[in-house]
């Protein structure tokens, strides 16, 4: 157990992305985090640094994105300052997002040293959240934060938010809790983890439900930089190495430096990477209403319905339609240059632009990434 609590509270909001889920309204420069896919008429990236915010302050929240995306994010004017907007030199998922955004943390709170001490490891607390999430209660989610960030310092420990599941969901992973739930001492609701589980089949995931032992796996996390190096000495030493080695030539100014060990890493999330192995890991049961907005048919989940169940945004017009999501962007005029009409449709989604049009079933929403492949084959500039 950690004798200090840690003084400084950082965000890191993982927002990489490759416009590619809510096509047509996404594109490879403009990705779901900056698209408005609830009714609160925000950006979901607007919304994951308005969460922070009143916890955090705004100059020490890191956006970690991909190059392609920084223009775009920094347009976009979020709420953090242009240079928290930190770009991975390639994709290496989770693991090399929060590596290579540590080491920038590691370099820019000791840019004159050699590295920060133990003690300023520790007084440096991490909360990782991402860009995707809608979350119900905004004060109750800063509340458990805030929570984790006190029990992960004082424990010394990796802490996570577990949701409580509301279906047998296959897409995501699931946490473990114990069966006789006893809460560390000095934090009422936070468990130590029994294990992580990897996306289940459709059987699994009904029988996780069931037991009422598992929770979905939100993304979440909340460390020290101290814990979460130390975590990474004893079960991913590679990694660690790579973070302190990107770390100290970010102080040097040597960015090829930093792209050639970046570029080394291996392409695995954090949860395969660290969190299944590490040794000390705490939870939360949220306590609030939360979604990860993944496909198109996620917004039966975050808009109201009419009275057939339908979710119309923008000014589409239907007809005996049941289920249906119909989403006619209407930015720049496009609501006066096209009307959209559907009739007779069920459990449909029908999507649009400009210079798109998407139809496709609820059911089949995950395949949209079929469509935008196909375009690329041929070289359609509506990517």
């Amino acid at each position: 157990m950690s004798s200090m609590r840690a003084t400084r509270r950082i965000g890191i909001i993982m927002a990489g992305g490759s416009g590619e889920r809510f096509w047509p309204l996404s594109r490879q420069h403009k990705p779901k985090q900056l698209l408005n896919l609830t009714d609160s008429g925000h950006s979901m990236l607007e919304e994951a640094v308005g969460r922070l915010a009143p916890l955090i302050d705004p100059a020490d929240i890191y956006i970690a994105t991909g190059e392609h995306l920084v223009d775009s994010i920094r347009a976009a004017q979020v709420g953090v300052p242009d240079e928290n907007v930190i770009a991975e030199p390639c994709k290496r998922n989770t693991s090399g997002c929060l590596a290579y955004a540590t080491a920038h943390i590691l370099a820019k709170y000791a840019p004159g040293a050699s590295g920060l001490n133990e003690d300023e490891q520790r007084g440096l607390s991490i909360a990782v959240v991402t860009a995707d999430h809608v979350i119900g209660d905004t004060t109750l989610f800063r509340t458990m934060v805030d929570k984790l960030l006190k029990a992960a310092a004082e424990h010394g420990a990796l802490a996570t938010l577990g949701v409580v599941p509301t279906r047998a969901e296959t897409g995501f992973g699931y946490i473990q809790i114990p069966e006789k739930m006893v809460s560390v001492p000095g934090y009422d609701g936070v468990y130590q983890v029994s294990g992580f589980h990897e996306k289940p089949s459709a059987e699994r995931a009904q029988a996780f439900v069931e037991s009422g032992r598992y929770l979905w796996n939100s993304g979440m996390f909340f460390w020290t930089v101290w814990d979460f190096l130390s975590e990474l000495e004893v079960v991913r030493p590679q990694l660690k190495q790579a973070t302190l080695d990107m770390a100290e030539a970010m102080r040097r100014h040597d960015l090829g430096r930093v792209q050639v060990v970046f570029e080394q890493l291996d392409n695995i999330s954090i949860d395969c990477a660290l969190m299944e192995h590490a040794r000390n890991v705490l939870v939360a049961r949220a306590e609030f209403t939360w979604d990860d907005i993944g496909t198109w048919s996620a917004l039966d989940r975050g808009y109201t319905h009419d009275e057939k169940g339908n979710v119309i945004v923008g000014d589409g017009v239907t007809m005996d339609c049941t289920n249906c999501v119909v989403y006619h962007d209407g930015h720049e005029g496009n609501g006066h240059n096209m009307a959209v009409g559907v009739v007779g449709a069920k459990d449909l989604v029908v999507v649009v632009t400009d210079d798109a049009v998407l139809v496709i079933p609820k059911e089949r929403a995950q395949d949209v990434r079929l469509i935008v492949e196909e375009l690329k084959r041929r070289g359609a500039s509506q990517i």
